[in-house]
């Protein structure tokens, strides 16, 4: 065993696993490369060739890197695991009238628990994955940071990790930009990994359509929904839509005609298969309840102080007080207004560079 310890690395294939492994490779890490099968594209339905980290070439792309290096690679199938909390979760989210974000579920709870629990299993002290973060120490005390490049940063997708699993993990690529990482790889030969295109789909709607995802899980969800009204704010209706599951918070296109100014989607009740339009000035909140909350930088979120919430990946933040109300939820309320505040995905409470908590966020208030 390497002096600098056993690390087992999550190979999807794509060019940031690639390189971090290549990285502790190189820096004399002895490494296990694992590439975890997620998701069959067949029986997802979609109309879209294969592709992504499940792939049958995005698997040889990722073996073909540990024979050229000389170290071990195990392909792990964690479709079970993985589709019974995560898929399942995800339907039942807009069918509750909500907007999942199904990759922070997966690194809460399948991903990281998946790599531990095979860590474990080959003797590796450490896990790596390809993310743009960082992980910070304080008096033992660990949290993620935001990474070096601002426009790959995701630390917003790794809230929910515990204090024992960032312990053990290792995020290599935090202080490079992409493009760095690109000329790594072309440098290292793999000039065709080096042009690797990015991949922004959910993993298991390789089309992008998740409405036709939901349409194939449930079959019956469709019939169940059709029929159902668009109001204002007023409560007057205003048109009909295609079954309230089908639409998010803040959409503007595939509302229908009719309509004499731009419309947007701002409540969603499922009780009464009944979407709310309206005018873009009605998406703007100033604060929302969020739950679920795992604590990073502090056991607690200290009261009193200024923060920056998040309440979706890429957004800038808007700085915020946090407070813990009667309920047991958390109040966050916002110094200005904030646009599109979406039941069912995160807010992420960040102090400067670091994460301090996150939670799921119930409702605007």
């Amino acid at each position: 065993m390497s002096k600098k310890g056993r690390v087992l690395v999550a190979m999807s294939g794509g060019i940031d696993s690639t390189v971090t492994a290549m990285m502790l490779h190189e820096q004399g890490y002895e490494i296990v490369g694992i590439t975890m099968k997620t998701w069959d594209y067949a029986s997802s339905g979609g109309s879209k060739k294969e592709t992504g980290c499940c792939s049958l070439d995005s698997i040889n792309d990722a073996r073909k890197v540990s024979v050229d290096k000389g170290f071990h690679h195990f392909i792990v199938d964690i479709r079970e695991e993985f589709g019974d909390y995560v898929i399942d979760n995800f339907v039942e989210e807009y069918i509750a009238g909500r907007t999942p974000n199904p990759c922070i579920l997966c690194n809460t709870h399948i991903k990281w628990s998946a790599l531990i629990k095979r860590a474990d299993a080959m003797d590796c002290e450490f896990i790596a994955t390809g993310h743009y973060a960082k992980i910070k120490n304080n008096d033992g005390r660990y949290f993620i940071s935001k990474g070096l490049d601002p426009r790959k940063d995701q630390s917003y997708v790794l809230w929910g990790l515990s204090q024992e699993c960032m312990a053990r993990t290792m995020f290599p690529l935090a202080d490079y930009t992409k493009d760095e990482i690109r000329k790594m790889a072309f440098d290292w030969g793999y000039e065709a990994l080096s042009k690797k295109p990015e991949s922004y789909e959910i993993c298991f709607v390789p089309d992008n359509d998740y409405r036709g995802f939901l349409k194939r899980r449930v079959p019956e969800l469709e019939e169940s929904v059709k029929n159902g009204i668009f109001v204002n704010k007023s409560g007057e209706v205003i048109g009909k839509h295609e079954g309230y599951p089908f639409y998010t918070i803040g959409q503007r296109k595939g509302l229908g005609g009719g309509f004499k100014t731009p419309k947007y989607v701002t409540e969603i009740n499922p009780n009464t298969n009944t979407v709310v339009l309206g005018e873009a000035d009605d998406l703007l909140k100033n604060a929302l309840k969020f739950n679920g909350v795992n604590h990073q930088k502090y056991a607690e979120i200290p009261s009193g102080r200024e923060f920056v919430t998040m309440v979706r990946y890429n957004d800038r933040g808007t700085l915020s007080e946090v407070e813990k109300s009667n309920d047991g939820e958390y109040l966050v309320n916002f110094k200005a207004n904030v646009r599109g505040v979406a039941p069912g995905q995160s807010a992420v409470i960040y102090e400067g560079e670091d994460v301090v908590a996150g939670g799921l966020i119930q409702k605007p208030v």
